[in-house]
Formats: structure tokens, sequence, C-alpha cells
């Protein structure tokens, strides 16, 4: 796989790299974190962290949002860098630029070692995207009645945790998924697909795909 190692990736596209764009700035709008370039073949799969535990016991879910891209040229690139050198990369791209230069400096994610399974999963069912919205809308108005006007880091996670890991229905659906399909511009006017694989969920529509993972604790 070394030798399908890149310095850039080609999309067949322009309007592939501005949907990059749109999807790295609405997650650095969330978090100034990363994003995980997992380059397979002709397709790239592009991972950010929405939501993840981060205290010892804590029951915050692990929530990942995924967009997928056609390559024109085959890649066996994986890197995790910031967002913030992604973006100023795609900020100097022209209208028909198809191609995004490899940050050269790669950071560390928990996330990224927690991958979601590729095969396996079993579809539960669908739920509207209306729904959807109107549940995320509401744990976000939760979380801003519980958390003080100047809140310290712990005060935070446990409101987060205590509404982002509630579960959105019977199937045990993290709502924080719901969170994070919004926040991404994931819904649109018609459904989500679910599909279930052992301790994940993933919600999965025309937009892109959320990723939860359940269960307590530090990654």
């Amino acid at each position: 796989m070394s030798d399908l190692l890149t310095s850039s990736f080609r999309f067949a596209d322009p309007r592939d790299l501005a949907d990059l764009k749109t999807f790295a700035t609405r997650a650095k709008a969330i978090e100034d974190g990363a994003i995980r370039l997992q380059a397979a073949g002709s397709v790239l799969a592009a991972y950010v962290c929405v939501l993840r535990p981060r205290l010892l016991g804590e029951s915050t879910p692990t929530i990942l949002g995924l967009r997928t891209m056609a390559l024109a040229e085959p890649s066996g690139t994986d890197v995790t860098v910031q967002l913030s050198a992604v973006l100023d990369r795609l900020a100097r791209a022209g209208a028909d630029d198809v191609e995004l230069p490899v940050p050269p400096t790669t950071v560390t994610e928990s996330w990224t070692g927690v991958g979601a399974p590729r095969g396996g999963w079993e579809l539960v069912g669908s739920l509207d995207d209306a729904a959807v919205r109107t549940a995320a809308e509401a744990g976000i108005a939760e979380v801003a009645g519980i958390v003080p006007e100047k809140p310290g880091a712990l005060i935070v996670n446990n409101a987060r945790a205590a509404v982002w890991g509630r579960e959105l229905d019977s199937t045990g659906l993290p709502l924080g998924a719901a969170f994070a399909a919004l926040a991404l511009g994931f819904l649109g006017d018609g459904d989500q697909k679910l599909y279930r694989a052992g301790r994940w969920f993933r919600l999965t529509g025309p937009r892109g795909h959320v990723l939860a993972r359940t269960g307590s604790g530090l990654l």
C-alpha cells in the first residue's frame, strides 16, 4: 500500500472538494479539532469527532461524522490532521480546483483508534429528518438550560453526558447522533436509515453518515 501514499488528494469533481470544505467548516464550528482523511482506492472517507467521553466513567457517547468522496486517482493515504490546516488549503482552492494538498503535520487523536466496523451492519429502521431535527434542537436547548453562564469543564461534560448520552428512541441510538446530524448539515426533508453493528449505530442519509458508539468511559 505504500506505493499509493500521496502528498495530495485529487478529486473526481470540483464539487467534491467544495463538499469537503463545507463538511470541515461545520465540524470546526462544533470543535476546532482534527479530521481523519482515509483513502481506500478511489474513495476518500473523511471523519470528524462531534462528541466523545473526556472523563473516566463519563457516559458521553463517541459520535463521529463521515463523508465519502470520489477520487480521480487511487490512494492508500490515511492521515489525521488539524481541521484548520485542511481549511487553510481549501480556502486557497479555486472554483474548478480538484486537488487538496495533504497537510504535512499529523496529530494523534484517541477517537481515530476506535474504528467503526466496515461490515456486519443490520438495518433496524429509519428516522424522519424532521423528527431528528426536533430532537436535536430540544437537546441543544436543554444543555443550554443546564450549563451556567461561566461553567467549568466538569459541569459542561456532565451536562453533555446527561443529554447526549440519553437514548433517542427504543433502538438505543444516543441523542448525540441527532445533534451530529443537525450540526453537520446532514438533515434534509427525507429520512435517515438506521443501522446497527454491536455497540455501533449508523445514521445514513444522502448528505453523510453519523457513527455512534455506545458505552461509557474513556476511549
